[in-house]
């Protein structure tokens, strides 16, 4: 690497995360947390002999994306073929804790170690009749999920990339009316901006009950998590072992504000369910047997003959037009000193928003970043600046969590002041995988330029975990050395 770069130049904090051992398109952690992964039960120590497992249930199941038709190879699905997860790969009758379900309607409940947008979600069940005695293949498992969840690139949590938190939403699915007693679920988080995917299985007891005595099964259920706005449309779509069924699926459009209010979208959509069908009903089942809508979560029922297996909840969202966000004020008179200062933003948003503002030089690279949630109203964010005197433009995006609506705004600004003048090879995490000793970078979190240990220590400067980014992880110190 050419050492033309200077501590004038910085980009954006937000982060490739990249496992030392792991391939190279990783970039995001996460696993299962209810029903617990195989992994997490280790972590929770009802699981042994487990291996790594038991320390970073987050990275286990790390592989590329395409299953089943790509992917992970068979006998390695448990793991995704990362050596250091192998022993997840075992696989027996009595090897592994069961999580008992006693509900055919289950929450999916998934916790990011480092969250990156999704692409979807899919839930993936043994076979009846499989052998828990052999190894997982993809023969083990009946290849078309029961639960699909589109997430639209979306980021899965409220924090800002690459953030540590819980999902913001949970995945309600119906577990197959056939299948009970032992089985595994593979739940696959597709990563919506690399070519990587996380597998979790997940080992159950299922004793909940596969029908109701005068013949309904239950096959999912409508959850109103939110308002909808005038102009979306959601759909409940039946599928069947042939596909997805016309006729008993059901789509409404919100008319009015009231009618798009979470209960009553809930009940408009089960009502109108009922009325073109009789093999399939929703709403609450009262004393006597019959199943009525309510103004709240209604659940989905169907006979036998429908050939109904299971619904999907789909919405088609237009975006919010009122939603605004603006920059409000700035330090306009902001001087630079040895190349360094701090830019206070006041901004301005009527509606919730994970926000990035970024401040770019004369020749378009990004000298500072900073990302935050903002509630509606005002609020100030601070960008750490690495750069030289001149001319420089604020970029502002806010992206509403439900990620139907994008505002943008510019603003010019000249900065003052003295430059810098210490170089580096690269501005971390750029060309992390080609890091090696001496290698020499750029932190923009604290403006500060690290160089990378020897050999053995070199091999920690291409993690970039929480615990070892230069400066700011908790072990840096074992990997990178201050300039």
């Amino acid at each position: 690497m050419s050492r033309l770069n200077t501590v004038s130049t910085a980009i954006s904090s937000m982060a490739v995360l990249v496992a030392l051992a792991a391939p190279q398109y990783a970039a995001a952690h996460g696993y299962l947390n209810d029903p617990p992964s195989r992994a997490f039960v280790c972590a929770k120590g009802l699981n042994a002999d487990c291996g790594a497992a038991q320390y970073e249930p987050q990275s286990v199941g790390e592989t590329a994306k395409g299953f089943p038709g790509t992917g992970v190879p068979d006998g390695k699905i448990a793991s995704g073929a990362l050596s250091q997860f192998s022993a997840l790969d075992i696989q027996s009758a009595n090897r592994w804790h069961k999580t008992e379900i006693r509900d055919r309607t289950i929450n999916f409940d998934w916790y990011y170690k480092a969250t990156h947008p999704a692409t979807k979600y899919e839930y993936f069940i043994t076979q009846n009749g499989w052998n828990p005695n052999a190894v997982l293949t993809r023969e083990s498992f009946d290849l078309t999920p029961f639960c699909v969840i589109d997430a639209g690139g979306r980021l899965p949590t409220d924090q800002p990339q690459g953030s540590e938190g819980p999902a913001r939403e949970k995945h309600t699915c119906q577990i197959p009316g056939d299948r009970s007693g032992h089985h595994v679920v593979l739940g696959i988080w597709t990563v919506d901006d690399t070519p990587g995917a996380f597998h979790d299985v997940v080992d159950v007891n299922i004793v909940a009950e596969a029908e109701t005595p005068d013949g309904w099964r239950p096959v999912g259920n409508i959850t109103p998590r939110d308002d909808l706005f005038v102009g979306d449309k959601v759909s409940v779509r039946a599928l069947t072992s042939e596909g997805e069924s016309s006729e008993f699926s059901s789509q409404v459009t919100i008319a009015t504000v009231e009618e798009g209010k979470s209960e009553n979208w809930s009940f408009k959509l089960a009502e109108q369910l009922n009325a073109a069908n009789t093999l399939v009903r929703a709403g609450v089942r009262g004393e006597d047997g019959t199943i009525k809508p309510v103004r709240g979560t209604n659940n989905l029922y169907a006979k036998q003959e429908s050939g109904v297996n299971r619904y999907e909840l789909q919405m088609e969202l237009v975006e919010d037009a009122q939603a605004q966000l603006s920059i409000q004020s700035f330090d306009e008179n902001l001087e630079l000193v040895k190349g360094r200062a701090t830019l206070a933003v006041t901004l301005a948003t009527n509606r919730k928003m994970n926000v990035e503002a970024t401040v770019f030089d004369s020749t378009n690279k990004a000298v500072g970043s900073s990302t935050a949630t903002l509630d509606a109203g005002s609020a100030t964010v601070d960008i750490a600046l690495v750069s030289a005197p001149g001319d420089h433009q604020l970029k502002l995006i806010g992206v509403t969590p439900d990620g139907r609506t994008t505002r943008q705004a510019l603003q010019a600004l000249v900065l003052a002041g003295e430059g810098g003048g210490q170089e580096y090879d690269a501005v971390y995490p750029e060309g992390i995988e080609t890091y090696a000793e001496g290698t020499t970078v750029l932190q923009p979190e604290d403006g500060n330029v690290y160089e990378c240990k020897p050999f053995p220590a070199s091999g920690w400067c291409k993690q970039n975990g929480h615990h070892y980014k230069p400066g700011t992880g908790s072990d840096w110190q074992d990997a990178w050395t201050l300039k």
